[in-house]
């Protein structure tokens, strides 16, 4: 299971962290990031990768004035 943080807003700029257990395979976080920055406009800031396995990532988008669709609620 993925876990979802709130949005943190930081000038210009919208980010969300999401952690990925270590179960899951590089080409599935590979998959689901990339889901994430075609349909609701987010791109890969930062990712860390714990030595259990877990990925920590970091995702980021430019705010608009209206809200995009989002994978991620």
């Amino acid at each position: 299971m993925t876990v979802v943080d709130e949005a943190v807003v930081e000038g210009d700029w919208e980010y969300r962290r999401l952690q990925l257990p270590p179960g899951v395979s590089r080409r599935a976080a590979a998959t689901q990031l990339s889901i994430h920055a075609e349909f609701a406009g987010w791109e890969l800031s930062t990712v860390r990768l714990y030595s259990d396995g877990t990925r920590r990532v970091w995702l980021r988008r430019k705010r608009t004035a209206a809200p995009l669709p989002g994978i991620i609620t």
